[in-house]
């Protein structure tokens, strides 16, 4: 009943819905008037029938005058009731052509034009509103609808936070109002669009369009309110500068993040840690097992701890898996480790030997992603060479292979027999997919790592064989969220987080071991602050006090599962 109001509401009061019922109205009247009409006549002629004697005719009431108006108008012409004279059918030829006329083309036509149009477009209007109530606050504004949002907009739903999306055009938002997004209809560049959309309530708002387009809406969001955090997504590294400029409390560089992110992951086949995150004099890496002396034990029986390093979790060919004494160290094992920066020199010294290749890394793509990931490797000094099919987006004639990588010929010539890894960052998934199995195929010990731009790919790329997959989405969703919750969440790598609680009520006063948090939920703890520092690896016999925080890692499910477990930490 209400969203039956709300249509007739916005019906009302436009003024070309207005206009529009009163020329149905006034239509409705002239086709009344003359049903009414033709009746009168029905009866005259009738009655004249009657005095002059024709067979058959008698005297009808003016309901069945009424009757034999409306049956002949919509040329049904039951018969029952029928003139004799050639006056009587000449009127019946007048009310059978009026009434194909008005009631079989016009009335149609009208009612669809000036009332069932109108009333498809306020049931648009009425699931898309152009305003958001007054009492919104803390809520998220975004721009568009695209990979990132999209994921964004799942963080904000796991995690409790309202969102709006404003969109311009009325049959997209009524599109994504239909895939249940909450939309609101609005020009970007109006700010009676971000009045309404109570921006100076608003916890953020995110703009992801071109970044050109981007710029507008910062000036004309910041007209609105100075102090509403705006975070923009920049292609070219020149944008950051205009955005800062135009009214941005934030610009996110994809490319520059996604670079770092895919280079991160390679190990260089080196057995080394190779640090990932940092939080304060915590450290938290990753370290290749192939080739070492740890492959084929477990985590109890490689006693990592005598090193000052505690092992957070396992990536088995993209799977994360929690760490327990009784893990299995394989071959193809990257581990995820704990320790300060002098325990992890000390693991490096231990483990150095092992796993050493010279041989450079290959880079299919020299894109922004690719150039970006190049960059990464350049500042961590891992040797690269690069693929690349377009010969103008050559940069270094010396490592670089023209060709297309999905040529077999071309990856046996960029050495992809003997390198240890493989980053493949183009921005086609298919084709990803598709070069994650020739590599595979050409070299079943190399360690691939992919870029892929959806989410939904992310599993089909691990089951093609991809060692560490980085979303596109993920990324620029997991740095926007970030910001929004000012760091407590930092995804370290695609679907593992870490993340900063408060000490849980049900756990207050006992030690880590007995509080069973990793075993309930999966997340691990790796980091406790005592004493205003930060006290990585905390022993098990630490006892969690009130008011203390607690540096927990885990993936997605891991850490939804804590967050159901201890809803108020």
């Amino acid at each position: 009943m209400k969203s039956i109001a709300a249509q007739i509401l916005i019906l009302t009061r436009q003024r070309s819905s207005r206009r529009n019922l009163k020329a149905l109205a006034k239509f409705l009247a002239v086709l009344i008037g003359m049903i009414m009409t033709y009746t009168v006549i029905f009866h005259l002629i009738m009655e004249y029938e009657v005095r002059m004697n024709f067979e058959g005719q008698e005297h009808h009431s003016w309901l069945s005058g009424l009757y034999w108006t409306l049956v002949t108008m919509s040329t049904l012409g039951f018969g029952d009731i029928t003139f004799q004279s050639d006056l009587g059918r000449a009127f019946t030829i007048i009310v059978i052509l009026s009434g194909t006329l008005f009631l079989l083309v016009l009335l149609p036509f009208t009612f669809i034009q000036f009332f069932y149009a109108p009333w498809v477009e306020s049931q648009a209007q009425a699931s898309t509103p152009q305003d958001l109530p007054e009492s919104e606050r803390d809520h998220v504004l975004l721009t568009q609808i695209d990979p990132v949002t999209e994921a964004l907009i799942k963080k904000l739903e796991q995690f409790g936070h309202r969102y709006a999306l404003i969109v311009e055009e009325i049959d997209e938002a009524r599109r994504l109002h239909d895939q249940n997004y909450r939309v609101m209809r609005g020009d970007l560049d109006d700010p009676e669009t971000y009045e309404s959309a109570r921006l100076s309530q608003a916890s953020m708002l995110v703009s992801t369009l071109s970044d050109a387009a981007d710029t507008t809406v910062c000036i004309t969001a910041r007209g609105v309110s100075e102090t509403t955090p705006i975070v923009t997504t920049v292609e070219d590294p020149v944008s950051t500068q205009i955005h800062e400029m135009a009214g941005a409390s934030n610009t996110i560089r994809l490319p520059e993040i996604m670079g770092q992110a895919l280079a991160r992951c390679s190990s260089g086949g080196d057995a080394i840690t190779h640090t990932v995150a940092t939080f304060g004099t915590l450290r938290l890496a990753e370290a290749n097992a192939s080739k070492t002396p740890l492959v084929g034990k477990t985590l109890r029986e490689n006693r990592l701890g005598d090193l000052g390093v505690s092992v957070a979790g396992l990536w088995e060919r993209g799977e994360f898996k929690p760490a327990r004494p009784d893990s299995v160290v394989g071959p193809n094992t990257v581990m995820m480790v704990v320790g300060s920066e002098e325990q992890l020199l000390n693991y490096d010294e231990h483990f150095a030997i092992y796993a050493v290749s010279g041989e450079p890394v290959i880079l299919i793509g020299s894109g922004r992603i690719g150039k970006a990931t190049a960059e990464a490797l350049e500042e961590r000094g891992v040797q690269y060479r690069v693929i690349e099919q377009n010969p103008n987006r050559v940069i270094n004639p010396d490592i670089t292979i023209v060709g297309n990588a999905a040529d077999p010929e071309i990856l046996k010539q960029a050495g992809i027999a003997t390198t240890p890894t493989v980053i493949i960052t183009t921005n086609d998934d298919d084709t990803n997919l598709y070069l994650t199995l020739l590599c595979r195929q050409s070299n079943p010990d190399v360690e691939i790592i992919a870029r892929c731009t959806l989410d939904k790919h992310v599993k089909a790329l691990h089951k093609a064989g991809a060692d560490f997959v980085q979303s596109y989405a993920s990324i620029g969703a997991s740095s926007i969220f970030n910001l929004l919750q000012k760091s407590r969440v930092v995804t370290v790598t695609q679907g593992l987080d870490v993340f900063r609680v408060n000490v849980p009520t049900e756990v207050i006063g006992k030690t880590i071991i007995e509080c069973g948090i990793r075993e309930k939920t999966g997340c691990t703890i790796i980091g406790y602050h005592k004493d205003d520092s930060l006290e990585p690896n905390p022993r098990p016999d630490t006892v969690l006090e009130k008011g203390r925080e607690m540096l927990m890692i885990g993936d997605w499910e891991a850490r939804n599962s804590y967050f159901k477990a201890y809803p108020a930490s």
